[in-house]
């Protein structure tokens, strides 16, 4: 497994950014696809959008589709996910997740490995 550590968040106004980090510690790391989830109060963790191993591969929620966009830096060992046209909708608290699986992985329980996630607040 890899240890994750997220950061980036904070509080924006609709329409605004936020660039979205996650660290990671372990060697193998440019082995493992990355997820980010969020969770509203209330609500159940829902999937935002996945990346592959290689970053060939990514997939979106139709909700941030357009909006979001994952990329990764297997040299540093990080993923971001750069948010843009933000709603207050959005907000949530946002988990990245690892796993070392092939394909599209919706279900936080396919993920082996979880940050401690970042408060994401977006205000109308």
């Amino acid at each position: 497994q890899v240890q994750l550590v997220e950061s980036g968040g904070g509080l924006v106004q609709a329409g605004g950014s936020l660039r979205l980090s996650c660290a990671a510690s372990g060697h193998t790391f440019s082995s493992y696809a990355v997820g980010w989830f969020r969770q509203a109060p209330g609500k159940e963790r829902e999937f935002v959008v996945r990346i592959s191993w290689s970053g060939r591969t990514t997939t979106y929620a139709d909700s941030v589709k357009g909006r979001f966009t994952i990329s990764r830096d297997n040299a540093k060992n990080t993923v971001y996910l750069q948010m843009n046209s933000l709603k207050p909708e959005d907000t949530a608290v946002y988990y990245c997740a690892a796993d070392r699986t092939v394909g599209v992985r919706r279900s936080a329980y396919e993920y082996d490995s979880w940050g401690q996630g970042t408060q994401v607040t977006v205000s109308s």
